[in-house]
């Protein structure tokens, strides 16, 4: 019996030995070529162009068959090691498949809750909740975009670069993290980049990541590695520690005037944030980095007593940030912006429509060039008055009267500039060579450009001391110019200027060598990023406790909704006055409601329920006007379209001459110069018998004289909240008003020009109404 049973035991095992090894050497007899579908003769181009189509053919984007995405994993494995030719070399005498490259090598191997596992055993799926994103293919970089593209961008804005790659496990555990910094970081205007090594080997190489994941800055062309544990609060600090120190100063009441005063020697328009938090923000950092050739940028900590000076001397806002920006005068802001939640459009506009003093100095050929342009088309002309004039002490007075009469000029086609003689000899020599009588000391040029070659057309005015017979004099020269271009009688070709800040330039590169080594030590302490947990240890002694619960705790702005819904209605006073409107971007419009002392909080709340559904809309601001303050202005402003106010009897005014604009709405195109308006319609039912009624007082038309007296009694309480009730019922077809306004079907009343608010307004100009939901 026992011999009977040795055949089949040895058949038995014979046939499972066969299974296990068909089943061993499957994995490793899997043919590359034949996936890729090309011979084993086939060229590196040949390989990437098969690769390339098969890759989009079975993209698990693309593909939603239930073999997608392990035929993608197989198309991408085979790519990467034909692709390589050691690889490919391997794999043809050996079979080997295994990764051998510094991408590759020691980065599948991680332990995970005390278990050691290898990824090479686990099958991949496109999830986008738990995968890499398929997203950050529209941050995806190439070597020549990089070069041609971020270097010099990056002198504007830092870069946050994440360095990833297809068989990256790590890179998949960062991804939320990184997703949610990158949607916060670019409402901020910082660039975003994302390298795929096994698509751009040169670039990573070329930034010196030799790992995935790695994340690096890029600022001023210098690249930085991240070095800590990937969590949304350190990378935030990484990006403002990226920034230069010396970018915004603190300005107190002590140095207020020095900061202010500064435009004389850095020849810059100064620009001042107050806002109530002690750190200074990270979109305002931003700006000061983007704008440092052209502002000087300066933060108020409005919660410091250090400050109230300066609050109270610009009548500052304690409820919204305000930014103010000061040119030759630095008594009075030449332009400000007070919203609360400040975005970055409306920051970058602020500054570019403020980057030139008012009369600037021509201190180098790039400014030069920005100040006054080359002609390009006949509408497009653009003339500059230059003063030719000495930097000492005895030519302030000539200096002050030409800024007096720039200061006058409200056409965009002329700009006014001065340069010194001394420092720029080269220029200043041509324009007064054409003089045939003594040279003057100071002289007075209009010149248009030409070409960017340097020809300009230009021609010498008068000798300028500053007097009215001077000041006449240009300003009918300038009229003639501009009716008759070719009194531009004279043609040259100016130099380029010299560069007067070249020693600021010096000290700038002493920065940042000392930057640079500073890099250079912190890399040779580090080596690159790394997120697993034996990271940690290398984080830095500062308490970043919110990026355990993921908290946004940063600047003063964010692209979430806020927890509460709530209308933000701006005072309009003469400090928001130009901002809001005179000033209001095109496309725009400010919806103002006019009220008075007695009856701000009931139209106020109305107002915010009944526009809060319009909110939605960037092109839409709220204000309110105080008529017991600026009855002149709304009386000025309403008299320029009389036809469209025709009041109803003296509506609301018990007969008396004047009209009462309280609980009108005016809706203000700035730009157009037009207004559309609500006049209040009360819609309520009868407060007198129809509410005695619903008390339960008696129906039918006649009344007891027991009811009656009841009746007396309660329309003598009921009285004091007529007005109140009449108040509040103003508003109520507003919401009707405001969808016609979206339409665009209301008729608009046009001016001539914005009247002037002068009226010095309290400091409170802001309230914020929540609306319960």
């Amino acid at each position: 019996m026992t011999g009977s049973k040795m055949p089949v035991l040895l058949a038995a095992a014979a046939f499972l030995s066969a299974v296990m090894l068909t089943g061993v050497s499957h994995g490793s007899e899997m043919d590359l070529y034949k996936i890729l579908g090309v011979t084993r003769s086939a060229s590196q181009a040949e390989i990437k162009k098969v690769y390339k189509r098969l890759a989009k053919e079975w993209h698990p984007d693309k593909n939603k068959s239930p073999g997608a995405e392990d035929m993608f994993i197989k198309i991408t494995k085979s790519y990467e090691i034909l692709s390589s030719e050691n690889k490919r070399t391997n794999y043809d005498r050996y079979g080997q498949t295994d990764d051998s490259q510094p991408y590759s090598s020691g980065r599948y191997s991680h332990r995970h809750d005390s278990f050691y596992f290898d990824e090479s055993f686990f099958s991949f799926h496109f999830d986008s909740k738990n995968h890499r994103d398929f997203a950050d293919r529209k941050y995806i970089l190439h070597f020549n975009q990089y070069v041609s593209d971020v270097v010099p961008d990056s002198y504007k804005r830092p870069y946050l670069i994440k360095i990833t790659s297809d068989w990256c496990f790590s890179c998949i555990h960062i991804e939320p993290v990184w997703k949610e910094v990158v949607q916060e970081m670019e409402t901020l205007g910082i660039g975003i980049g994302v390298v795929d090594v096994g698509y751009e080997r040169r670039l990573a190489n070329h930034l010196g990541a030799h790992r995935t994941p790695s994340i690096l800055g890029v600022i001023n062309g210098k690249v930085t590695f991240f070095h800590y544990a990937v969590a949304k609060e350190h990378l935030k600090q990484f990006i403002e520690d990226l920034l230069p120190q010396r970018l915004v100063e603190r300005v107190t009441d002590k140095n207020g005037f020095e900061f202010l005063n500064s435009w004389h020697e850095l020849n810059k328009p100064n620009v001042l944030l107050f806002d109530q938090v002690p750190v200074v923000p990270l979109l305002y950092k931003l700006t000061a980095f983007a704008y440092k050739d052209y502002l000087q940028f300066g933060y108020v900590d409005q919660g410091l007593s250090e400050t109230s000076s300066l609050q109270k001397q610009f009548n500052i806002n304690t409820y919204a940030p305000t930014m103010l920006v000061f040119k030759e005068n630095i008594d009075k802001p030449a332009d400000i912006i007070q919203t609360k939640g400040l975005k970055k459009l409306i920051i970058d506009e602020f500054m570019s429509n403020n980057k030139c003093l008012l009369v600037p100095r021509l201190v180098n050929q790039k400014f030069f060039d920005e100040l006054c342009p080359v002609k390009q088309f006949h509408r497009r002309r653009k003339y500059c008055v230059l003063l030719i004039t000495g930097d000492e002490e005895s030519f302030s007075f000539g200096k002050h009267e030409f800024f007096s009469f720039a200061s006058t000029n409200s056409k965009d086609v002329i700009r006014f500039a001065y340069v010194y003689q001394r420092l720029q000899q080269p220029l200043c020599d041509i324009f007064m060579r054409y003089k045939d009588n003594a040279l003057p000391p100071t002289q007075v040029v209009m010149l248009e450009r030409r070409n960017a070659g340097g020809k300009v057309l230009f021609k010498p005015v008068t000798a300028w001391n500053g007097s009215d017979e001077n000041k006449q004099h240009l300003l009918e020269e300038l009229e003639h110019l501009q009716r008759d271009p070719s009194i531009l009688i004279y043609d040259a070709v100016l130099p380029d200027l010299n560069n007067e800040f070249a020693s600021v330039f010096v000290i700038r590169w002493i920065y940042a060598t000392y930057d640079y080594l500073s890099d250079i030590t912190d890399d040779i302490l580090h080596n690159n990023c790394d997120s697993s947990d034996d990271n940690q240890s290398k984080l830095r002694a500062k308490d970043f406790t919110k990026a355990e619960n993921g908290s946004a705790g940063i600047g003063i702005t964010s692209s979430r909704l806020p927890k509460n819904n709530f209308v933000e209605v701006t005072e309009l006073t003469d400090i928001t006055y130009t901002s809001n409107l005179v000033k209001l971007r095109p496309g725009h419009m400010n919806i103002v409601l006019v009220l008075t002392d007695a009856s701000k909080n009931i139209l106020l709340s109305k107002f915010a329920k009944e526009v809060y559904s319009f909110t939605g809309s960037l092109t839409l601001h709220y204000s309110f006007l105080n008529i017991d303050k600026h009855s002149e202005w709304m009386n000025t402003l309403l008299g320029h379209v009389q036809d469209a106010i025709q009041t109803d009897a003296n509506e609301g005014s018990g007969g008396n001459d004047k009209t009462d604009y309280t609980g009108y709405v005016l809706a203000l195109n700035g730009h157009k110069k037009y207004l559309c308006l609500f006049k209040p319609v009360y819609t309520g039912e009868d407060l007198n018998i129809k509410s005695f009624e619903d008390k339960g007082g008696p129906t039918g038309g006649r009344l007891r004289s027991t009811s009656h007296d009841d009746y007396l009694l309660w329309k003598s309480s009921r009285t004091r909240n007529i007005s109140t009730l009449q108040m509040h019922h103003k508003l109520d077809r507003l919401g009707l008003w405001m969808e016609r306004l979206i339409e665009g079907t209301l008729p608009r009343c046009y001016i001539p020009a914005w009247p002037g608010l002068d009226k010095i307004t309290p400091s409170k100009k802001m309230e914020v109404y929540q609306r319960r939901t």
